[in-house]
């Protein structure tokens, strides 16, 4: 393996990369971070539609950003992405992923032909059977994973691993916390947006949310303006309705209303959470993701769900190379998490 790893996000019109040596140690060194942007259209909800468009974009981030390896770990983490709890018999854990196709059928939406499994344990205990490992089944839809692995491919780069969006998440914002038990992540992208409950840092509950900040910008957009102005609204004024100008009023409700169906989607998984788990105390909520930008959201999701929100910041546990712009990394500091993430996929 190369001294450096490329972890890959591919959002929503956006390729967001950031090259890491040392990932596997405590102290990762960041030496690259670049975004570019492209036709929205060419992915769906992360999964590459249009490849020749994706392969000119990873081009041209190459070239760009002037990454020194093409050794990639690839994101996915999109609706056609399932995880349940899982419980299986105490078997080493290379055992444990060869028999998943055999027990799970049942779990699935669809048939485990079609589907890429991985099992991520959490903890051991013991059933009337005997001991057993508790974790997280995930499946991802085989086609949306390859159509991303052959994207990378065809840039001429080499894809060593696909990693879960939410694993990466809580390696990025979650591992090195000082405060230990259970805490929610929200994550807020685009076109999804990703819940995961973490307990020391461990995840242990993972949803993906069908909203994000896109949504805002497309309603919007509704009301006869442009994106752009769209975009500068949410950044200005967001959730905030009284920092809106009179003539403002239709994007000022627009905003709420359309925010409010994401704000209830987070409380009501956070409730199911808390009804299944009624011993566990969720003790705060870190919010990233490029829709937490949005002015007035920590205040309203703290309203909504009676947790402390704090913004995460994803280069905390990182090393920043001397080629770094730190005065920029402040505009993208909250999308950068899945990326950041991804290299860190054997850190402890």
């Amino acid at each position: 393996m190369a001294a450096s790893v490329v972890g890959l996000d591919i959002g929503h019109g956006v390729l967001r990369a950031a090259e890491v040596s040392h990932g596997e140690t405590a102290k990762p060194r960041l030496l690259r971070y670049h975004e570019v942007t492209f036709p929205s259209e060419a992915t769906r909800e992360g999964e590459v539609i249009e490849t020749d468009v994706l392969v000119r974009a990873l081009k041209q981030l190459w070239t760009v950003a002037k990454f020194k390896t093409r050794d990639v770990v690839l994101g996915v983490g999109s609706q056609r992405v399932l995880t349940r709890d899982l419980s299986v018999p105490k078997v080493p854990l290379d055992r444990i992923k060869e028999t998943l196709p055999f027990q799970v059928q049942e779990l699935l939406p669809i048939p485990v032909a079609d589907a890429v499994l991985d099992f991520y344990p959490i903890s051991e205990g013991v059933s009337d059977s005997g001991p057993v490992i508790h974790g997280l089944l995930v499946a991802a839809a085989k086609a949306a994973v390859l159509s991303n692995v052959r994207a990378v491919q065809q840039a001429g780069l080499n894809p060593i691993d696909v990693d879960l969006v939410p694993f990466a998440l809580t390696r990025a914002l979650m591992t090195l916390r000082p405060t230990t038990g259970t805490v929610a992540l929200v994550h807020v992208g685009a076109t999804t947006s990703c819940l995961v409950v973490t307990t020391d840092g461990v995840p242990q509950f993972v949803r993906i949310i069908p909203s994000g900040g896109e949504e805002v910008t497309t309603a919007l957009a509704g009301l006869g303006m442009d994106r752009a102005t769209a975009e500068s609204i949410k950044g200005s004024y967001g959730l905030v309705r009284e920092s809106y100008p009179p003539e403002s009023f239709a994007a000022a409700e627009t905003v709420i209303r359309v925010t409010e169906d994401l704000l209830s989607s987070i409380r009501n998984t956070l409730a199911f959470y808390r009804n299944t788990r009624p011993a566990e105390t969720i003790n705060g909520l870190v919010l990233s993701g490029g829709g937490s930008r949005l002015r007035g959201l920590p205040a309203a999701l703290e309203e909504q769900t009676r947790l402390q929100v704090e913004l995460g910041d994803p280069t905390d546990r990182f090393a920043i190379a001397r080629g770094i712009d730190v005065l920029a990394l402040p505009a993208v500091l909250p999308s950068m998490a899945v990326a950041l993430g991804l290299t860190l996929r054997k850190a402890s």
